[in-house]
């Protein structure tokens, strides 16, 4: 058995909204469900449950700064932590130079066709864009 090597994606995309707005579409289940995911919801276990084309992905919020950041790292198929799990990461950084905003992404997963992900994420943010007004 080989083991699957993980691809750490991580793209920098400008927005134009500011962290506040931003920071509920990154941490919280009716947030994500309207640009990140098909649906989510979360139980009182504080674990996440993402469905995407009609499978359910668990991940927990390991990691959050409100109006900074957020991680969400998967879990196995019995909601437990792996070795090497994969996650994503959300930054909302500041250009001090430009006061632009920029939503920091890194999506450490199996998906080995880059191309493929930038293409995914490009879509995704493009959705979030289009909620936020930036």
């Amino acid at each position: 058995m080989t083991k699957a090597t993980k691809t750490k994606f991580v793209r920098e995309y400008s927005i134009n909204a500011s962290a506040k707005l931003l920071y509920p579409y990154l941490s919280t289940p009716s947030g994500l469900a309207e640009w990140f995911c098909d649906e989510a919801t979360v139980n009182s276990e504080k674990q996440y449950k993402f469905v995407w084309d009609g499978k359910d992905h668990y991940a927990e919020l390991t990691s959050q700064r409100v109006n900074r950041s957020a991680r969400f790292l998967f879990l196995n198929e019995k909601r437990e932590h792996m070795p090497d799990a994969p996650y994503i990461d959300f930054t909302i950084e500041a250009s001090e130079l430009t006061q632009e905003q920029f939503l920091k992404v890194v999506d450490y997963s199996d998906e080995e066709d880059e191309e493929e992900m930038e293409e995914l994420w490009d879509n995704l943010m493009q959705n979030l864009r289009e909620l936020v007004g930036g």
